[in-house]
């Protein structure tokens, strides 16, 4: 990695998310006849094909040889490999983009050693752009002459106590069916639950439904943590980056896994805090029990 120009292809990923943003906000977005990848929750549009097009010709054009994983691209059997990987997801939060709910974002990272070292999230909408490179720290810009600003946006983030404390977020997701759909609805209630009936009582769950925007919440300081099971590396790449580039951990969405890989499937997102990260990770390993996500097809 030390031949690599981490902020050069940085600097290129950055243009091409505010190109890819362009492309979202000008569309007319609507999934197609046949855009549904396996249910009536999992939608595609003519728009993340076009966007993934245009990103893989532009990054392939200026880096030939590396490698390129994006969602509307990747085939089974596809893996990540040690070598430099461009990974996408033209426009995570798809359902969001067709319902015009202003919580979309093109996520675009690089992985080399299958390690995210850079990450740039792009919310159009919002012209917020999240942006990370391996040992350099991560930053949110607000709008095209805004001030950048370092993450967490606290300066001095308070102490993680414990779940009673936190903002969660959490996803339905689209499989909604079988024992992963299941250990969700009670690992949502316990959540929400009050401790006198064995709860955690957090302040609250959210869904953004984006994988990656609830990711840089969390990297801000915002979420306290996000648990979340069965998407991929390209909704989690970009924001592992600036996760742990704002002082967050990601470890697995199942308990006893502190070292889970890109493409697992199954994550857990703990902001940066001067203390309590581990006792949060496994005050929630508690709250899911012997339950297991299960994600290896």
């Amino acid at each position: 990695m030390a031949d690599l120009n981490l902020q050069e292809i940085h600097d290129l990923l950055v243009s091409v998310a505010h190109e890819a943003g362009q492309m979202q906000l000008s569309a007319t977005p609507s999934y197609l006849s046949s855009g549904t990848k396996k249910n009536s929750a999992d939608l595609v549009t003519e728009t993340d094909q076009a966007v993934e097009k245009m990103v893989n010709t532009r990054l392939l054009k200026s880096y030939p040889t590396f490698q390129f994983i994006g969602e509307e691209t990747y085939f089974p059997g596809q893996t990540l490999t040690a070598e430099p990987t461009f990974i996408c997801d033209p426009i995570d939060g798809t359902t969001n983009f067709v319902h015009a709910f202003p919580a979309f974002c093109i996520s675009l990272g690089l992985a080399v050693n299958k390690t995210p070292v850079i990450g740039v999230i792009y919310n159009p909408y919002l012209d917020e752009l999240y942006t990370a490179i391996k040992g350099q720290g991560a930053y949110l810009t607000r709008g095209k002459f805004g001030t950048k600003e370092k993450l967490p946006l606290k300066q001095e983030p308070e102490p993680l106590k414990d779940l009673s404390t936190c903002l969660i977020g959490a996803e339905w997701g689209s499989d909604r069916t079988g024992n992963n759909f299941d250990l969700r609805a009670k690992v949502f209630t316990k959540l929400a639950a009050s401790k006198e009936d064995g709860g955690a009582m957090v302040h609250s769950i959210r869904s953004m439904g984006s994988a990656a925007l609830n990711i840089a919440a969390v990297a801000a300081g915002q979420l306290d943590a996000y648990w979340e099971g069965g998407c991929w590396a390209w909704d989690v790449c970009a924001g592992w980056c600036i996760l742990v580039e704002a002082g967050g951990i990601m470890v697995s969405a199942n308990p006893g896994d502190w070292e889970p890989t890109i493409e697992g499937r199954k994550y857990l997102a703990i902001r940066g805090a001067p203390s309590g990260q581990k006792e949060i990770v496994e005050e929630f390993w508690g709250v899911i029990g012997e339950g297991r996500l299960d994600y290896s097809s």
